[in-house]
């Protein structure tokens, strides 16, 4: 599945969704140093003390900080675009242009100190996402997608791999945890088909399969805010992401299931497997 072309006016917008990664990545700048001395407790390092949300996720000051700073530069940037973020809601949702913020995708390997955690940037155009930047302050990896453009990590080109046979795939998700009892059929069928299995990757897990060091990677009970970004970095690199009937992710389908693969006749056997599993 190609990537459609890249309209034009997104040149600036580019550029600005990479600012405002860097900004993000200052902003986590005091507390990197902290998570690699894990002889400290968080409240002893300096560490954002953790709430829990309604939905038993994780947030810190430094969350809200961040999608607050984000949310406030766009506005000032683009006053007419719409807002979609994980912790200041929603704006107009019905403008052209929306950006959709993860400030801190990963908060509890955050807090844990496991550098698999990020910010995702997104921009949609009328509903479907054409821009994406996964940024990852600890590891200072960056992969950038763009509509019609090749996916960018550390500034190169890089590329989805080949995967001959489903057998011989690198399966990863998030967390087996994530999985509702009646959506686990479907990863249990991936990870009886695969080779190895990777957890706990976290948004990093996608930016790697992007660059061809995985094969597969399923994920559930997400928000589009999760995944966004997603999009245009691995279609960018040569792969396929879906729900996990085949449909195109975007603003009319923001769905909770993804299913990605970095070989397209891999990324349709798998959906085979899940549709089958599903029922």
């Amino acid at each position: 599945m190609q990537a459609p072309p890249m309209p034009l006016f997104l040149d600036a917008h580019l550029a600005f969704a990479q600012q405002l990664a860097q900004e993000a990545r200052g902003m986590y700048a005091p507390y990197i140093g902290r998570l690699a001395n894990a002889t400290q407790s968080a409240t002893r390092s300096g560490l954002p003390q953790a709430e829990i949300k309604p939905d038993s996720s994780l947030v810190t000051a430094l969350d809200h900080a961040i999608e607050a700073h984000l949310r406030l530069r766009i506005e000032d940037a683009y006053p007419r675009h719409g807002i979609y973020g994980e912790e200041g809601g929603t704006v107009r949702l019905d403008a052209e242009h929306v950006w959709v913020l993860d400030p801190i995708d990963g908060t509890a390997p955050f807090l844990a100190g496991v550098p698999v955690f990020g910010t995702l940037i997104a921009l949609l155009h009328r509903g479907t996402p054409v821009l994406g930047v996964m940024d990852f302050p600890a590891t200072e990896d960056r992969w950038v997608g763009a509509a019609g453009r090749p996916t960018q990590h550390q500034g190169k080109a890089c590329r989805t791999r080949a995967c001959g046979r489903l057998d011989d795939a690198m399966l990863s998700t998030s967390n087996p945890d994530f999985y509702a009892p009646h959506e686990l059929p479907a990863f249990q069928a991936l990870r009886d088909r695969t080779r190895w299995r990777i957890y706990g990757g976290c948004c990093l897990a996608y930016g790697l399969l992007a660059a061809g060091r995985t094969d597969i990677a399923i994920d559930a009970r997400l928000a589009l805010y999760d995944y966004a970004p997603f999009i245009p970095v691995i279609q960018g690199a040569g792969g396929v992401i879906t729900d996990w009937n085949g449909r195109a992710l975007g603003l009319d389908n923001p769905a909770s299931r993804i299913l990605a693969a970095g070989d397209p006749d891999r990324h349709r056997e798998a959906l085979g497997l899940v549709r089958h599993a599903m029922g």
